[in-house]
C-alpha cells in the first residue's frame, strides 16, 4: 500500500515548520502518567523531523473538555513527560492558535520540538471549523499526521488540515497502515479472526464485515454466550445478550453464505461467583448449570482454537476470550496468545492485534511484543476492523 505520502517523500526540511499531530492521550492518575506507550511510540517520527531540521510543532488533544479551557486537561504536564522520553527539548506554549502560540512558533529554530496546548480547548477542533483549521495552518508549511488512534474523527487537528498543505503518514501511522493491509486489506490466507469480549451488541458491524473476509471467525468472551444460547442452549447465570439471538443467526447464516467456519466454544470453564480462585468447573456448553455462568472457554475449544491458529497465515485479534483479568480464567486467552506469538516467531503467522482490553490481555500473557503488529487505538482500530472508512487515513490518500 503506497497511495500515502510518507516521511520519506520528504526532502530538505531545513527551517520548514511541521505540523505534527500525534496523540498525546496518555492515562493519568494521581498526576502521574501510567503509560507512555503512546508517546513511545511518536518519538521516531518526532526525532526523525528534528533531525532532519524541521521545526516540529505538535498538536494533539487531551482527554474531552468540549471546547472548553480545563486546566485539568491541560498538555503543560505532558510536555515534560514527552521531552523525558525523546530525551530532547520540550517546549511548550499556552495555546494552539493565536498571538501565544505563533510567538512560540517564531521563536523557533531548526531542530526544535514545540508543544501546543490542547487542541479541543477550542469548539473549532471537533467540528472541524475551517476558520478554526485556518488559525492552525498558520503555523505550518507541511502537516504530519501520526494519530491512527484519533484518525476516525473529521477533526481540524486529524483531517481538516490536510487541505490545506501538503499531507503526509507519520512513522507509526506508516507502519499501522501496513500492517492493517496485511491484517484484512490484502492478506495471506487462510485468516482466522478471534473476536471476544463482553456484548455483540457493541460489535455487530465488526462481526458482520469479518464474515465476509475471513475464513474463520473464533468468538469467545461474554459474546460467545449470545450465539451459544441462539443454539438452543441454556447459558445459566452467563452475561448474555439474550434479545439478540436473531441477530447471532443471521451472523451465522451470513458466514455459511460466505464460506467462513464459525467457531464457538464447545466447552467451557464456569463459576458460581466471578472472583479471584473461586471454585470451578468445566463443563460442555450443552450442561452448563442454571446457577453457574462461564468465565472462560474450556481446553477443549482452546485446542479447537490453536488449532485454526496453526492452519492461519494470517491472525486479526480484537478482545479476549474470557475473564482474562482474574485466573484461573484467563487460560485460554493466555493460551491462544503464546501460540499465536510462537508462530509469529517462527515467520509462519502475521498476526495483528488492537483495542484496549486486547493489549492488556496480550501484556498480561508476556506476548506483546512478540505480535507482527499490536495497536493501540482503540475506536480506530475497531472502526477500521468494520470496514468503515476513517477520514484521518482517507484524507492523507488524496
Amino acid at each position: 500500500m503506497t497511495a500515502f505520502k510518507t516521511l520519506d517523500d520528504l526532502t530538505d526540511l531545513s527551517g520548514k515548520r511541521v505540523l505534527l499531530r500525534v496523540d498525546l492521550n496518555v492515562p493519568v492518575k494521581d498526576g502521574k502518567v501510567t503509560d507512555t506507550t503512546r508517546i513511545e511510540r511518536v518519538a521516531p517520527t518526532i526525532l526523525e523531523l528534528a533531525g532532519k531540521g524541521a521545526r516540529v510543532i505538535l498538536l494533539a488533544h487531551f482527554g474531552r473538555p468540549k471546547g472548553e479551557v480545563v486546566p485539568s486537561m491541560s498538555l503543560e504536564p505532558i510536555a515534560g513527560i514527552v521531552e523525558s522520553v525523546l530525551d530532547h527539548r520540550v517546549h511548550f506554549a499556552p495555546d494552539c492558535i493565536g498571538g501565544e502560540a505563533s510567538d512560540a512558533v517564531g521563536k523557533m529554530v531548526d531542530g526544535d520540538v514545540l508543544l501546543l496546548e490542547n487542541t479541543r480547548f477550542h469548539p473549532g477542533e471537533e467540528k472541524n471549523d475551517p476558520t478554526f483549521v485556518t488559525a492552525l495552518a498558520q503555523n505550518g508549511d507541511i502537516f504530519v499526521n501520526d494519530a491512527f488512534s484519533a484518525a476516525h474523527r473529521a477533526h481540524a487537528s486529524t483531517e481538516g488540515l490536510a487541505h490545506h498543505m501538503p499531507a503526509y503518514a507519520g512513522r507509526t501511522m506508516q507502519a499501522e497502515l501496513v500492517a492493517l493491509e496485511k491484517g484484512l486489506g490484502n492478506p495471506d490466507r487462510p485468516v482466522v479472526a478471534i473476536v471476544g469480549g463482553a456484548k455483540v451488541s457493541t460489535k455487530i458491524d465488526l462481526l458482520k464485515n469479518l464474515v465476509g473476509k475471513v475464513d474463520a471467525l473464533v468468538i469467545g468472551g461474554g459474546m460467545a454466550n449470545t450465539f451459544i444460547a441462539a443454539r438452543g442452549n441454556d447459558v445459566g447465570k452467563s452475561l448474555c445478550e439474550h434479545e439478540l439471538a436473531e441477530t447471532a443467526k443471521q451472523i451465522e447464516a451470513e458466514a455459511a453464505m460466505a464460506g467462513c467456519e464459525i467457531v464457538l466454544p464447545s466447552d467451557a470453564v464456569v463459576a458460581r461467583e466471578f472472583k479471584a480462585g473461586a471454585e470451578s468447573e468445566t463443563v460442555p456448553v450443552s450442561a452448563i448449570p442454571a446457577d453457574a455462568m462461564m468465565l472462560d472457554v474450556g481446553p477443549m475449544s482452546v485446542e479447537a482454537i490453536n488449532a485454526w491458529i496453526s492452519k492461519a497465515d494470517t491472525l486479526v485479534w480484537n478482545g479476549p476470550l474470557g475473564a482474562f483479568e482474574i485466573e484461573p480464567f484467563d487460560a485460554a486467552t493466555v493460551s491462544a496468545a503464546r501460540h499465536a506469538a510462537q508462530r509469529t516467531r517462527e515467520g509462519l503467522l502475521v498476526s495483528v492485534a488492537g483495542g484496549g482490553d486486547t493489549v492488556s490481555a496480550l501484556n498480561h500473557a508476556g506476548v506483546l511484543d512478540a505480535f507482527t503488529y499490536v495497536s493501540t487505538a482503540g475506536g480506530a482500530f475497531l472502526e477500521w476492523m468494520e470496514g468503515k472508512p476513517l477520514p484521518g487515513v482517507k484524507v492523507l490518500m488524496n
